[in-house]
């Protein structure tokens, strides 16, 4: 494959190189030993985000938001945002400014996935969020995925996933080059999802015929007797999740009052125990099962680029006005 992809359109492309470093080497048997034990794959559904590609970048893209929301909407808004705030702190130019308030104007009243704006083109972008399966449980962190330390839940570890470059052709080691092409034919298949949701998954095989993995994230999960449920958002490392888990057990379940003060210093015990393990990733309490869980997503990627929005992802919200006016010498008018 390496022979040939200066002939090849990058988005047919996965550019395989050995790597023989110890770290390399110790990753790829950890990914090869999960492949084993965990060997099914579970697709969740879409998340979205947004990318920019900047001139003299393509036919690379670069995600500026995380890839975490369901609905399309939710990140039309962020990039109004973006942009709107990008007009009122990042330049001084009224025909900059113009050009960007614009932009804005329109996504405060169109579905709009994708605009360009001075050198710079925005897309709103699609990927699958899925997770590995095996044994009746979903895949745990990895011994080689990245990892933190400490139990204050003010700590957060910044996102590896905004800023990542969507790069088909970029080289990979052995275990991502072989999961991408297992990945490529996976589409929805389960009797849960609409048959236009199933439609627009096989079409995307052929309009969207590359994949990119991005990095992997960690959640929260719940066991319950047939399924999952999620108990928090993505993470960017297993302790991250961790700690979301106790602040779970001990803050939100009693300030929602799902739980009575009895139950509630029951959870606060599990919690308390739970953090004086090394790395734990699973906790019961209350015939409850919780799991720190291991969350991979796939973005399609075709001839222009990623995949934006399929016709059948779900539209919950209309677009609107999110911020004040403002005019292109930087003034706003916050009103009355």
């Amino acid at each position: 494959m390496n022979d040939h992809h200066q002939a090849l359109p990058d988005h047919l492309v996965i550019n395989v190189q050995r790597r023989d470093d110890p770290v390399s080497m110790v990753t790829e048997a950890d990914a090869f030993a999960a492949s084993r034990t965990y060997a099914n794959v579970v697709i969740r559904g879409p998340l979205f985000g947004v990318a920019e590609q900047r001139r003299g970048e393509r036919p690379r893209w670069r995600l500026i938001t995380d890839m975490e929301t369901g609905y399309p909407q939710d990140v039309r808004d962020e990039l109004n945002s973006h942009l709107w705030f990008k007009a009122k702190d990042e330049t001084d130019d009224p025909r900059e400014r113009r050009a960007l308030l614009d932009a804005v104007r329109r996504l405060e009243t169109e579905r709009v996935n994708e605009l360009t704006v001075g050198d710079t083109r925005y897309r709103v972008v699609r990927a699958d969020e899925f997770a590995r399966v095996g044994e009746g449980r979903m895949e745990p962190p990895r011994p080689t995925d990245v990892d933190t330390e400490g139990w204050d839940p003010a700590v957060h570890s910044p996102s590896t996933t905004k800023g990542f470059v969507i790069d088909h052709a970029a080289a990979v080691g052995l275990p991502e080059g072989l999961d991408r092409m297992g990945l490529v034919p996976l589409t929805y298949t389960s009797e849960r999802f609409p048959p236009d949701v199933l439609a627009d998954s096989r079409r995307a095989l052929h309009t969207h015929p590359g994949l990119v993995l991005l990095p992997v994230a960690f959640r929260v999960m719940e066991r319950k007797e047939l399924s999952w449920s999620m108990v928090s958002s993505q993470h960017p490392t297993p302790q991250d999740a961790r700690r979301s888990l106790i602040y779970h057990l001990k803050t939100y379940l009693p300030m929602t009052r799902e739980i009575d003060d009895e139950e509630a210093a029951v959870y606060a015990r599990a919690a308390d125990a739970f953090a004086e393990r090394l790395r734990p990733n699973e906790l019961e309490v209350r015939g409850r099962r919780f799991e720190i869980a291991r969350i991979e997503r796939m973005m399609r990627i075709g001839p222009a680029g990623p995949e934006g929005p399929r016709k059948s992802d779900v539209e919950i919200q209309e677009p609107t006005q999110l911020h004040p006016l403002m005019d292109e010498w930087g003034n706003v008018d916050y009103g009355a």
